[in-house]
């Protein structure tokens, strides 16, 4: 099974919010997930992202694949730059 991390959206017409799942990549975008990881408000200016930040970095290393929005917002947050540390670290040892 691959594991995607990856937007869903929510809310109503013209307002949408969305959360930050991980989900089977064979489910469709608002189906079933694994995990919330947290929510992705894009119509706030600068667009706010909260996160568990511990289990996003677990999915990760796991081997889930962020989408390219997903992997845009870890990069604002932060998260994907722990993330590269964390595995260049791993090679090192």
């Amino acid at each position: 099974m691959a594991v995607h991390l990856r937007l869903t959206r929510a809310g109503r017409h013209k307002l949408p919010f969305y959360r930050v799942v991980a989900a089977d990549s064979r489910k469709p975008r608002d189906g079933r997930y694994l995990e919330v990881l947290g929510t992705y408000d894009s119509l706030k200016n600068p667009p706010v992202a909260k996160l568990k930040e511990e289990r996003v970095l677990d999915w990760l290393k796991k081997g889930a694949q962020p989408s390219v929005t997903v992997r845009t917002v870890l990069r604002r947050a932060g998260l994907w730059k722990q993330f590269e540390e964390g595995k260049k670290a791993a090679k090192a040892s």
